[in-house]
């Protein structure tokens, strides 16, 4: 994987890409979920790497994409990710999203319908209005405070032992959030400033339609938010099929890597 930066009026975005594969016709572009940072898809960067291309990136504030002016909406962060791949030469990509990547990856269907190959939601939730409720959109606005307040040992306990049912799948998601270690205002500042755009996002009322072939991916163990009702919901009503992860958590792309890299694998076969 070879770093590159992407600069724009609001900071640099630092991203990883692997343009060679024995299969160039698909490109496979991994989007980590809030607060987590490229090192979430290592394990599946390991299995596809030469095998299609690959893109992965530190989303804008995250991590190496810091510092960022943190005033940009989650449409503003998909027109960054188009300009990126198209500068790429990322012309058919299948984007992997988890949690708020999958999330990103609705709005990039929202802009850009005809670019889009397939679309694989890990753990994410529909980004269409009628799936949340008014208290809910109300709770995403006022996200940053409990994060601010939150006792810090405390918050990193819980945020990798929640998200993770995994030793490895923790211990990662311990190592990403140590990246803010001593800096919890940044941390409850990338955390609410995340919750708000997707809330706005929300609220705009778009389609959000995802009209090319897609994949629901779900741990039966993910307690974050609503996230198996939403997914359940969205299944039934846009008909999307579903996989649901045994005993993952919200990353089950860390907890059950060879499971996810299979279904993956399969998916991306059927567009070839």
């Amino acid at each position: 994987m070879i770093g590159r930066t992407f600069d724009t009026s609001h900071g640099s975005i630092h991203y990883w890409v692997n343009p060679r594969g024995t299969c160039t016709e698909l490109q496979l572009v991994f989007l980590p979920g809030l607060t987590a940072d490229h090192r979430l898809f290592d394990r599946q960067i390991e299995f596809f790497e030469g095998r299609y291309p690959i893109f992965v990136w530190d989303a804008p504030g995250h991590a190496s994409s810091y510092p960022f002016e943190m005033s940009f909406s989650l449409e503003d962060k998909a027109r960054w990710l188009n300009d990126i791949l198209m500068a790429e030469g990322f012309n058919n990509p299948v984007i992997i999203g988890q949690s708020m990547g999958g999330y990103l990856g609705q709005m990039y269907s929202q802009l850009y319908p005809e670019k889009l190959r397939g679309f694989i939601s890990v753990d994410s939730a529909p980004l269409q209005r009628k799936y949340l409720t008014g208290a809910e959109l109300w709770l995403l606005k006022r996200m940053e405070p409990v994060y601010k307040h939150y006792p810090w040992k405390l918050l990193l306990k819980q945020g990798s032992n929640g998200v993770a049912t995994s030793d490895y799948g923790r211990a990662l998601m311990r190592s990403i959030m140590m990246t803010y270690d001593g800096n919890q205002k940044r941390y409850a500042e990338l955390a609410g400033h995340g919750y708000r755009i997707l809330a706005e996002a929300i609220e705009a009322d778009l389609p959000y339609e995802i009209k090319c072939p897609a994949l629901l991916i779900c741990g039966t163990e993910d307690h974050a938010g609503s996230c198996i009702r939403y997914n359940k919901a969205w299944r039934k009503k846009s008909g999307i099929p579903i996989e649901w992860i045994e005993g993952a958590g919200h990353n089950s792309n860390t907890d059950e890597p060879e499971i996810i890299n299979k279904i993956i694998e399969d998916f991306v076969k059927e567009l070839e």
